[in-house]
């Protein structure tokens, strides 16, 4: 099983809202420039995250992306899912002329499926947050507008 660079891009724009975003609407440029994902196919994976409910758009100067829920409550599963539909290994409806063999291997792929979405679900966004700042990757500063007249 392969996952796709959309899945790996969108597992990785929804840690970087949640690292560096602290709450506020994040805009594509910035997450494609730190996460070196190019901007017009990451607006693509937004709107199949938007669509998955994972985040929410704010348009306007301060506007960008945030997250849906809190980064504890949204799975690697959740985000794989939402861009790519059910992890399956199975091919339900194929015909042999073996039918028992076929049903057979056909649980065990079935299985092996169950087991990889367990493994996905397992890991929620805040964990790799944490795995983040224990490896020292650094949060980026917090905006600051400074008005002068």
């Amino acid at each position: 099983m392969k996952i796709s660079n959309k899945a790996r891009y969108g597992v990785r724009a929804v840690f970087d809202i949640a690292f560096h975003s602290d709450g506020c609407a994040t805009q594509i440029r910035e997450i494609a420039e730190r996460q070196a994902i190019p901007p017009r196919f990451l607006e693509q994976i937004f709107q199949d995250l938007k669509r998955a409910g994972l985040v929410t758009s704010k348009r306007g100067p301060r506007g960008g992306y945030a997250l849906a829920r809190n980064a504890d409550e949204i799975r690697v599963g959740d985000v794989i899912r939402a861009l790519e539909g059910p992890v399956a290994l199975t091919s339900r409806g194929e015909q042999t002329a073996d039918g028992a063999s076929l049903s057979i291997t056909e649980d065990v792929f079935a299985e092996l499926s169950t087991r990889i979405q367990s493994c996905l679900d397992a890991v929620s966004i805040a964990s790799l947050c944490e795995r983040g700042e224990a490896s020292g990757l650094r949060r980026k500063a917090p905006r600051r507008y400074v008005y002068s007249i």
